[in-house]
């Protein structure tokens, strides 16, 4: 890919010829090699083709016009014409094939005519000196132009006269300078596609941040309004209705307290959908030191809840705590709509390098489980799980109602 920057000199200029001259691995590709689709193969075809022609051209002249035998003739002229043929791939190394040839047939050929070179091989260097224009970095380059330059102004010393020698030089520059034209537009279409692609991604995140504002007002004017008034009215119900039953008094409790944590749950989710930095409102998330208040809330919906805690208890890493704090709600949320008044078992076992959460009721299913709302039952409970390299088994007990097993390693990973 062209460097349009200008190169230090002559520091540059030692560098590119270090490029030029010494072959190494990941040299760049010619620019046919970029070409997609069925135009691709059809170019390197006739590439190919040129090469084998230019190649058997400049052999016959060598041979037919400066009586040059046929076994040195061939490989001169394989030499100089011949990686055409491959200078779609590697320019660079058709290059300094090409220019070794026409350094080996100057010496053989020496001053016989009016200049050493056959044309067909001179034409098959303007290809190649285009690929590399095409191809490589300005140095090496301008490098590659002193190069040649040198290798033709030799001829002068061996009978070609010096305007013949400054035609040729003219066509090399120009040969290199087309070929540089197109390699650096090659070079801006491809970084104007990335900044379109990256404008392209600016504009579907602006889109995104758009649609969570307008999530969270609906979800400000709408849900937690509604939350609020839930709350009020459980909270004044007991002084609004004379001779209250105390069960029914438990219940507008219970309304109550939940109205409450569902509204300070929205403020925080509103406060994170609102915010584009850390100036969002962030309540601490919950973990398992919340349980007892799990416990505590599925008692009030009618469930007997019987925790075990096996094993030692460790500090954990912020997403497996509220991993696991979600998975222990979920499933008594689900063993509260689906089988009221059912006993339940929690287990939390902490294991060597993983924590087992075990949830088991003993309440009937007419079929196989899923929550459908807020994003939690099986499907988001095994998202979780799945997230932090862990497994989740859900499903009918050996022995009548429930079971959600999940194990969560301590370390998580993706």
């Amino acid at each position: 890919m062209n460097d349009s920057s200008p190169a230090p000199w002559p520091h540059g200029l030692s560098d590119g010829l270090r490029d030029a001259l010494t072959p190494r691995r990941g040299e760049p590709a010619g620019p046919l090699m970029s070409v997609r689709g069925r135009y691709r193969y059809p170019a390197l075809g006739v590439l190919a083709v040129l090469g084998a022609g230019f190649t058997a051209g400049s052999i016959a002249l060598l041979v037919g016009s400066t009586k040059v035998n046929a076994d040195v003739a061939w490989p001169i002229g394989v030499l100089m014409a011949g990686p055409l043929a491959v200078a779609a791939r590697w320019p660079l190394h058709a290059w300094r094939a090409s220019a070794f040839g026409f350094v080996l047939c100057l010496v053989v050929v020496g001053g016989r005519g009016f200049w050493p070179w056959p044309v067909p091989a001179f034409l098959a260097l303007l290809a190649i000196l285009f690929g590399v224009g095409a191809s490589v970095p300005r140095r090496t380059t301008v490098a590659v132009g002193a190069v040649t330059t040198v290798v033709l102004g030799a001829a002068v010393a061996h009978g070609t006269a010096a305007w013949f020698a400054a035609i040729l030089v003219a066509l090399t520059v120009v040969a290199l300078a087309f070929g540089d034209a197109i390699g650096a537009r090659r070079t801006l279409v491809a970084d104007l596609a990335e900044q379109t692609e990256l404008r392209r991604r600016d504009l579907a995140r602006q889109a995104v941040l758009e649609e969570r504002a307008r999530i969270a007002r609906e979800l400000h004017d709408v849900v937690a309004h509604h939350m609020s008034v839930i709350a009020m009215q459980a909270e004044a119900a007991p002084y609004k209705i004379p001779d209250l039953p105390d069960a029914a008094r438990d219940t507008f409790v219970v309304v109550r307290d939940a109205a409450r944590e569902a509204l300070t749950e929205t403020r925080r989710v509103v406060g994170l959908l609102r915010a584009d930095d850390e100036g969002a409102e962030r309540a601490p998330q919950p973990g398992l030191d919340r349980l007892d208040d799990l416990v505590t809330s599925a008692e009030h919906h009618g469930l007997a809840v019987d925790v075990a805690i096996v094993g030692v208890p460790r500090p954990l890493e912020a997403g497996v705590d509220l991993s696991a704090f979600r998975i222990v709600q979920e499933s008594l949320s689900n063993a509260g709509r689906h089988a009221p008044g059912a006993r339940v078992a929690v287990e939390l076992r902490y294991g060597r390098d993983r924590l087992t959460i075990t949830v088991a009721d003993g309440g009937a299913r007419r079929d196989r489980e899923e929550s459908h709302g807020g994003g939690h039952g099986l499907v988001g409970m095994r998202e979780r799980v799945t997230m932090l390299g862990g497994a989740l088994e859900a499903g009918p007990a050996p022995d009548g109602g429930w079971l959600v097993r999940a194990e969560i390693p301590y370390e998580a990973s993706a």
